[in-house]
């Protein structure tokens, strides 16, 4: 221990004694609210299972679409073959069916189970030859006076399902640490805070990245995983290799008239009329361009931190997020999810919900260890609904 005389000034003082103007409290770096998808779904619909596997009905009124199997040269040939699918068996005897390329209005005067559609030619006006892959489609029904009822039609929705997963996210300090003064504070609280944000975040990065499965190979522990967005989509362009059909002259590029188009042909084809759009940075810049040239953004205050833009088009609302997890996650930069929250549900099997589990330390062990633990999955009650656009780098 050194004595010291006089007048005490802050020169004396080694860093050891003496932060030197940098924060004694711990400060984060983080994406700006790291789960806008999971923050939106409890806004809206979130629902408790009795089983980790759920399941829900899709359902959907068919396209009743044909496509002709070998062209017809002849304008009065009655017996038409047609590609094999489950539409034919709508037309059904007194069915309307139209050539979509000539306009030919012809009545389907037998039940059609398989390729043959058997139909009375000209209703109206004039034959045409009907060419190879043409398409026809059903335009209604004309029943003779005094007939018969019609032979019954029926269609059956289809199941699907998914699978709550188990996240968890632990954290432990030693007592000995716990009970130091650091600069940046207490360390357990710390960690706390941190594996909060972890575990969040890693249920967002299921929900849109997760494969659905369930690995029973031990049968009385198997391991489930949900079905993330992105895996869970029919409805998905891919502007790398797509681009001449949305105005691009090379991989990447997706003009504005072109993602009109997709908005109006695609995107809004079935659903609702507003739809959220998580997108990254650079599909972003894209956006913002587009935005000083037609379209009125709008800025939304939304609650749980989540600020969407409105871009109003004739098709319908998209409202714009940019995501902080799309600028970290390869790849996502020039991706848009597009979602129709209306159809999209967070599930959680009761009583295991996102909780916070403390005192998990062995008996004798010498430390606190605390763990988040949620038990969770993605539901998607439709899937035509949601789009998934990737690879849009330029306009």
């Amino acid at each position: 221990m050194a004595a010291i005389q006089g007048l005490r000034g802050t020169g004396e003082f080694t860093t050891d004694f003496r932060p030197r103007n940098y924060r004694e409290l711990f400060t984060l770096l983080e994406p700006n609210g790291n789960a806008p998808l999971n923050a939106l779904l409890a806004m809206g619909s979130s629902e408790g299972t009795d089983d980790p596997e759920y399941k829900n009905f899709r359902d959907e009124l068919p396209d009743r679409k044909m496509k002709v199997d070998g062209a017809v040269a002849s304008t009065s040939t009655t017996t038409i073959t047609i590609d094999a699918s489950d539409d034919n068996k709508f037309a059904i005897a007194g069915s309307i069916v139209v050539n979509s390329e000539t306009g030919e209005v012809m009545h389907v005067t037998a039940d059609t189970t398989g390729t043959t559609l058997t139909v009375a030619r000209n209703i109206g006006a004039t034959s045409h030859q009907i060419a190879d892959n043409a398409e026809l489609f059903i335009a209604g029904f004309a029943a003779a006076e005094g007939a018969n009822s019609p032979t019954a039609i029926s269609f059956d929705a289809v199941v699907s399902n998914n699978y709550c997963q188990i996240f968890r996210t632990a954290f432990q300090v030693s007592n000995t640490l716990q009970s130091t003064y650091l600069r940046t504070g207490d360390k357990l609280d710390e960690a706390m805070t941190k594996a909060l944000k972890l575990h969040m975040s890693d249920i967002e990065r299921a929900m849109f990245f997760g494969m659905k499965h369930e690995d029973a190979s031990t049968a009385s522990q198997p391991v489930r995983f949900t079905g993330g967005i992105i895996n869970s989509l029919t409805n998905v362009v891919d502007v790398s290799t797509d681009f001449a059909s949305y105005g691009g002259s090379n991989a990447g590029q997706m003009t504005e008239a072109g993602f009109d188009d997709l908005l109006i042909s695609s995107v809004f084809k079935y659903g609702s009329k507003q739809k959220i759009a998580f997108v990254g940075e650079t599909v972003a810049n894209q956006l913002q361009q587009i935005g000083k040239d037609r379209w009125q953004p709008t800025q939304y205050e939304g609650a749980y931190g989540v600020n969407l833009t409105q871009y109003t088009t004739f098709a319908g609302d998209l409202m714009v997020h940019l995501h902080p997890q799309f600028r970290q996650v390869p790849g996502m930069k020039t991706a848009m999810i597009i979602i129709d929250f209306p159809y999209l549900s967070y599930r959680y099997l009761e009583g295991r919900d996102t909780q916070l589990l403390e005192n998990r330390q062995a008996p004798d062990a010498d430390s606190t260890k605390h763990e988040y633990l949620t038990e969770c999955g993605l539901e998607m009650l439709q899937d035509k609904v949601h789009s998934y656009i990737k690879n849009w780098s330029t306009r």
